[in-house]
């Protein structure tokens, strides 16, 4: 029926910033330490990229900026989803009660 997506993982600023000083200070492969992290690999190498090339002002905020109508189209299409799957319950309920009465 429809998919269940899992949520992003948020990470803070402060971990990223550990994890990337862990990956250039420390003589173990990245692999490694991203295992150790809990992370993928090259989810580390873009973490070190946006630091490399937007200094300090890396990392704010949560994730990518949406679009203002991006937002309402997602919520509108969540609560789209929810209305379906509750039609469907009433639609079980009703069939049900429906029998009781025969």
């Amino acid at each position: 029926m429809t998919k269940n997506r899992r949520p992003y993982k948020t990470y803070t600023k402060e971990f990223k910033l550990e994890a990337i000083q862990m990956m250039r200070e420390s003589d173990r492969p990245a692999s490694e330490i991203a295992m150790e992290l809990g992370i993928r690999r090259n989810q580390l190498y873009k973490w070190a990229e946006q630091l490399d090339s937007n200094g300090q002002a890396a990392f704010k905020g949560r994730g990518r900026p949406m679009k203002e109508d991006q937002t309402e189209l997602t919520t509108v299409k969540q609560e789209n989803v929810r209305l379906r799957e509750e039609v469907e319950i009433l639609k079980k309920a009703a069939a049900y009660f429906a029998r009781e009465l025969k």
